[in-house]
């Protein structure tokens, strides 16, 4: 018998791919991508599903409103990266039944926080007994607009992405070692989904490819490659750190390029374009850096001067 961390998640989602039975004719996106999205006359619907837990996904001081507000997050960025726009929000939520009533209360405050954030609401959901966890379902609609997936990226496409990186892990280390950083925890218990940036990116019918960086830009980068059947050579020194992200790490003794390109919790998104269509982004208003290239290659590589180093996957 082989365990399912033996086999791996990414192994774990193609043989159930293997398994379920092909898509209809009304499944434009199926199981694979960030996202699903299914025709619909009046705009596509896109729907995304993710489980935060406790064990994995409540670090320590992080509250509980916080930990709601992350399991509506980490649908709501799925739908982002495709383009859409949230109509609802469902949670499911397991919580122990000697646990105080003000636990579920605190979770749901959270979900609803990031409903009214990312401008929707809850619509439904269910409550049981067990370990706690959430799992949230994200609802949007394209409203006519394209959706970006993981599998459009070209040889030649300019590489880019949305804010800022390292914020997260740098967090995670502020409270390991008792620094004082007040953005970078904010980061790391309060990712903020960049549903404005999706549905500005897809508007402009420029993007070739999109994915968020919930598990990081390596593992990002190494999703576009695989389902794009292309390369990609990523500048390390394009990469958009700041200094005190730099610093907090420095201090931890942690391996600043892994720790920046590998580690999860980021929420900004990754995407392909021509390079003839910049000027489409700049005219929408999007802030993004440019950070590499599409090539014939396999799989992506970061080059940091002289060295080149194959990307792998994430650490967190």
């Amino acid at each position: 018998m082989t365990s399912l961390k033996e086999v791996g998640e990414r192994q774990l989602v193609e043989t159930v791919k293997s398994i379920i039975r092909p898509r209809s004719k009304s499944t434009v996106v199926g199981p694979g991508d960030d996202a699903a999205v299914i025709r619909n006359p009046s705009g596509d619907i896109v729907v995304s599903t993710d489980v935060v837990t406790e064990e994995r996904h409540l670090p320590e001081t992080m509250t509980y409103e916080q930990f709601g507000w992350t399991a509506a997050a980490v649908n709501f960025s799925d739908i982002a990266s495709m383009g859409a726009r949230p109509l609802g929000f469902l949670p499911a939520v397991t919580i122990p039944e000697d646990a105080d009533e003000s636990v579920l209360y605190d979770i749901m405050s959270g979900i609803d926080q990031c409903c009214e954030f990312c401008k929707t609401e809850v619509v439904g959901g269910d409550t049981k007994f067990g370990s706690l966890a959430v799992a949230g379902t994200a609802i949007g609609t394209m409203e006519g607009r394209k959706p970006m997936t993981r599998r459009g990226a070209q040889p030649g496409d300019i590489v880019a992405v949305t804010g800022m990186l390292g914020g997260p892990a740098a967090g995670y280390y502020a409270i390991k070692n008792g620094f004082e950083a007040e953005d970078q925890i904010f980061s790391l218990m309060v990712p903020v989904p960049h549903v404005e940036d999706g549905i500005k990116l897809s508007g402009t019918g420029a993007v070739h490819s999109c994915m968020d960086l919930s598990d990081g830009l390596a593992n990002a980068a190494t999703e576009i490659c695989r389902q794009s059947h292309v390369g990609m050579e990523i500048e390390w020194e394009f990469l958009p750190v700041d200094d005190e992200v730099k610093d907090i790490l420095e201090a931890s003794h942690a391996d600043l390029r892994d720790t920046v390109t590998r580690w999860g919790g980021e929420y900004e998104l990754l995407f392909t374009l021509d390079r003839a269509d910049l000027q489409k982004l700049y005219d929408a208003g999007i802030a993004f850096s440019i950070i590499g290239l599409v090539t014939n290659g396999e799989g992506p590589v970061l080059n940091d001067g002289e060295e080149r180093k194959v990307m792998e996957n994430g650490i967190y």
